[in-house]
């Protein structure tokens, strides 16, 4: 078992990931696309004014709402022909139903039940109240990080399996625009493990860091995004969440 262990460090043993492992959506030239140069550290900040509650579930509808939409404009290449799992890398996502079922389905059905879902939670009035003196449930930041768990496997599921079909859309300054923004708020309200979002560090440190730091680029296709490219090596087993 230790020689094993040891060889197969040293040689994948024909397991090689390097086709999949070079990430487009980490090209610099891709990276660098923005539609805006606005500071998102900024945006994200909760205003003093504004009650945490009302804050969280504007901008977690906001998100939904374009996260369904960049998804829309892949839809049709996301088929349960060509994303019979709900992956991302080498991660495989499953549903659980109300009663905790888990389910296997294609990428498709997952974001179905994903949209269907989080459409429900935020049209409720009861959970993402609206009118003048009703009061958020008790549940209510336990279920906006649920919401926002979802979002990201949405999120990164476009970079993994369809950013190809983006970019010939000319739609990735929108995607990279989206995802920083998204990935700066549940970072600045702990709305989501980090574990759960380690899975595209190599592209969050890229984008944020690039935005943190005041550099993020100008309109679409021109800007100063970093341009440091090395993603953490791909993982060899597929893991299930």
């Amino acid at each position: 078992l230790v020689c094993l262990c040891r060889k197969s460090k040293g040689k994948p043993n024909g397991k090689k990931p390097a086709p999949e492992e070079k990430k487009l959506y980490l090209e610099p030239e891709y990276t660098k696309s923005r539609i805006t140069d606005f500071e998102f550290k900024e945006l994200v900040m909760l205003p003093r004014e504004i009650d945490l509650n009302e804050w969280l579930a504007s901008n977690t509808t906001t998100f939904f709402h374009h996260i369904n939409l960049q998804y829309s404009t892949i839809s049709e290449f996301c088929t349960g022909e060509s994303c019979q799992t709900m992956a991302v890398c080498n991660t495989q996502y499953y549903w659980y139903d109300e009663r905790g079922k888990k389910i296997k389905c294609t990428a498709p059905q997952y974001v179905d039940f994903v949209m269907s879902s989080v459409q429900k939670l935020v049209t409720d009035e009861d959970v993402f109240p609206t009118k003048y003196g009703k009061e958020f449930p008790n549940s209510f930041e336990s279920l906006v990080k649920k919401i926002c768990k979802y979002l990201f496997h949405v999120l990164a599921h476009i970079y993994s399996s369809h950013f190809k079909e983006t970019l010939a859309l000319e739609l990735h300054g929108h995607l990279n625009t989206l995802y920083t923004h998204f990935i700066l708020f549940i970072r600045e309200f702990n709305l989501v493990d980090p574990k759960e979002t380690t899975i595209m560090d190599d592209l969050t440190e890229v984008l944020c860091s690039s935005s943190s730091s005041g550099g993020s680029s100008g309109s679409s296709s021109n800007g100063s995004g970093n341009g440091s490219s090395n993603g953490a090596g791909a993982q060899n087993h597929v893991k299930e969440r």
